[in-house]
């Protein structure tokens, strides 16, 4: 006989209805069990105290059987249509066998403490689903929209792109989108996290925002659940209600449930192994009689005992219970757990690999120096620079235009980029370079004079990013920016530490000086930096080699790197789909401060799913040898039923999980 191990089960996991047909039928579960349980006592105190006919308390107890065995059957004929044998069979069995040795309450009591078992189970673990399903609740049903000259309420499914939503103060926001008109502070917490409102104002231009809502700044945008301050707002829509940031959200978690942990994979694998054992052993205690000087109803009395003694339902729910708390607990917090996986892997870090820009940083540099070569003026250093930097659309390129805001600019052309090491393009009929020294050593132009190569090093060793500009063979000079290090990154650094985060790297492309500088302000052990995209793929496999090793970017350029390592993690992610996507792990605002939380979590996790596993291989331990030795159905049945709930509970302290 081959023996499938279901993955799926009344006891031993979550399944995939409805949340609302799940509650209800928890519900209806719970109001079986109260009534098997009824008819149950009934019985008895008839049968013990009274002189009702048998007959009478017969039909009470075969009532208690039908309520108190109803679901289990159910389930039971699921499983055997999908040719599965599941710890309902096995409890359907042990009653049947009870009725069949006439211990009609024993049996009655057994399907009453099962499903009874199972429906506040039931219950416990329908509070960490409404925990995530309240996320979805966030948004508004209906939204005041500006169509045809004048103002109509709507539902938000009906919301188009390109709608205008008028949001009065302290309304919730009814779909992401850009800021037209208005200013006001809102509170993100719902998304991202944020303890603190964020202050919001129009885009300077709509027309362009309405074009790449992507490029918009996190200072105009707003996310549906989000709660306006005290200004009114008219927000431009930029997705539908079903494809919302706080949808993807509540969609990602919920698909969660179903990614497997380490953990969970290896409850599974046991199972594999040890219900046909238990099965077998099982069998074999049926012909006790054979060998000992026993009827063979005591033998099938004690099989059927063991069989409900070794069930490993809770072994089953300890993993899944905790995960589900956890993951739920995390998406309050701005925190986006993608499965148990990275969960569970999260909490065993013993490195983390940092990007620099944008995430020990703050991401906007800004021109600090500009230095002429001898003969060229600081004017025609900074507009060369800047006429070439228009074209592209690197953050660097930005930070030297908006230094020569008000200049007149002349007009480049044919811009190349060059990979991690600067542009090219032609300008008033010249080749114009302008990047890293290290663009001036591929052989494509003269070398970098050994003048101004004291001035680039200079630059960098005040922690300054430098780019060198040549034009017509000729170099004009240098330009140093810097990029501020976040204001939280420090303590942010010392808060992993003291969860036992032992070594902390910087992985950069900027230059090793740069590199230094910001490591050595906010307190990193190591830092890497020169480095070519490959490079931080190559960094990153030779420390995994070594130890469990997370990496922490802004889920795009950082993506190839993220992905080797044991978990990635992306900044920011709220707004950007490629972060989600691309991250094992999103700290969904823009605040390096949330990634302590997300790794504390994760330890508190891992914590209560051994506590958890401990409870549940134990309990069988105990009750296996105690079914043995003469411990009745009734007895087993409360203590393995109470073991479930123990572990479910437990699970469900992690709903409550605060930082400190």
């Amino acid at each position: 006989m081959v023996i499938l191990i279901p993955t799926r089960s009344t006891c031993c996991s979550v399944s995939d209805e409805p949340h609302n047909a799940k509650a209800s039928t928890a519900r209806i579960e719970l109001a079986f069990a109260i009534l098997a349980g009824l008819f149950l006592l009934t019985s008895w105190v008839l049968d013990r105290w009274t002189a009702t006919p048998e007959w009478a308390t017969l039909t009470g107890y075969v009532i208690s059987y039908l309520f108190g065995g109803w679901f289990a059957l159910i389930e039971m004929s699921q499983s055997l249509r999908q040719g599965k044998f599941d710890i309902d069979l096995l409890m359907l069995v042990a009653a049947a066998g009870a009725a069949a040795l006439g211990a009609w309450a024993e049996g009655a009591l057994l399907l009453f403490l099962f499903s009874l078992g199972h429906a506040l189970e039931h219950y416990a673990m329908g509070r960490a689903r409404r925990a995530i399903e309240a996320l979805g609740a966030l948004a508004p049903e209906t939204a005041l929209v500006r169509r045809g000259g004048k103002e109509v309420e709507v539902s938000v499914e009906a919301l188009e792109v390109g709608d205008v939503v008028l949001v009065r103060p302290n309304e919730r926001m009814p779909a992401d989108g850009f800021i037209l008109t208005g200013e006001s502070a809102v509170d993100q917490a719902s998304v991202t996290g944020e303890s603190v409102p964020v202050d919001k104002s129009p885009v300077p231009n709509a027309d362009a925002a309405a074009a790449d809502p992507q490029s918009v700044a996190k200072a105009h945008r707003v996310f549906a659940g989000t709660i306006n301050g005290l200004g009114a707002l008219e927000v431009h829509v930029t997705r539908r209600a079903s494809e919302s940031m706080l949808a993807r959200v509540v969609q990602m978690v919920n698909e969660a449930e179903s990614q497997r942990s380490p953990t969970q994979r290896f409850a599974e694998r046991f199972e594999r192994v040890f219900v046909p054992i238990i099965l077998g052993f099982t069998f074999l205690l049926l012909f006790a009689w054979v060998i000992i000087d026993e009827p063979f109803s005591a033998s099938f009395y004690r099989a059927m005992a063991v069989v409900v003694a070794a069930s490993p339902c809770a072994l089953a729910i300890a993993t899944p219970s905790a995960v589900l708390s956890a993951v739920a607990r995390a998406g309050r917090g701005g925190v986006l757990v993608k499965g148990g996986g990275p969960l569970e892997n999260l909490g065993v870090l013993s490195a983390i690999a940092f990007d620099k820009t944008g995430t020990l940083t703050e991401g906007r540099h800004r021109v600090t120096d500009v230095i002429p070569a001898a003969g060229v003026s600081e004017e025609e250093l900074l507009v060369t620079a800047a006429a070439v930097e228009r074209l592209s659309d690197h953050p660097l390129a930005r930070a030297v235009e908006a230094h020569a805001e008000g200049m007149d600019l002349p007009e480049a052309t044919d811009l190349t980029s060059m990979t991690g090491l600067g542009v090219r393009a032609r300008l008033q009929g010249e080749d114009v370079f302008v990047g890293k020294d290290d663009l001036f050593e591929q052989g494509q132009t003269p070398r970098i004079p050994e003048e101004l190569a004291e001035t680039v090093s200079r630059l960098e060793q005040s922690g300054r990013t430098t780019m060198a500009v040549l034009k017509g063979g000729r170099f004009l000079g240098a330009i140093g920016l810097m990029d501020t290090p976040r204001e939280s990154a420090r303590k942010t650094i010392s808060d992993l530490r003291s969860l036992g985060i032992h070594r902390m790297i910087m992985i950069s492309g900027d230059n090793q000086q740069v590199a230094d500088a910001v490591a050595a302000e906010v307190g990193l052990d190591e830092a890497y930096g020169d480095l070519m995209p490959d490079d931080k793929v190559t960094s990153i496999r030779s420390l995994v080699k070594d130890e469990m090793v997370a990496m922490v970017g802004d889920g795009v350029n950082d993506a190839p790197a993220m992905a080797n390592a044991t978990v990635g993690i992306a900044m920011g992610a709220a707004g950007s789909d490629v972060a989600l996507e691309t991250a094992d792990v999103a700290l969904m605002a823009d605040n390096l401060s949330r990634l302590p939380f997300a790794v504390g979590l994760s330890r508190a996790t891992r914590r209560i799913i051994r506590q958890n596993v401990w409870i549940s291989l134990g309990m069988v331990a105990v009750l296996i040898p105690s079914t043995l030795l003469g411990l009745s159905i009734g007895p087993a049945v409360a203590l393995h039923e109470g073991s479930t709930l123990v572990v479910v509970l437990n699970a469900l302290r992690l709903l409550g999980y605060s930082e400190g």
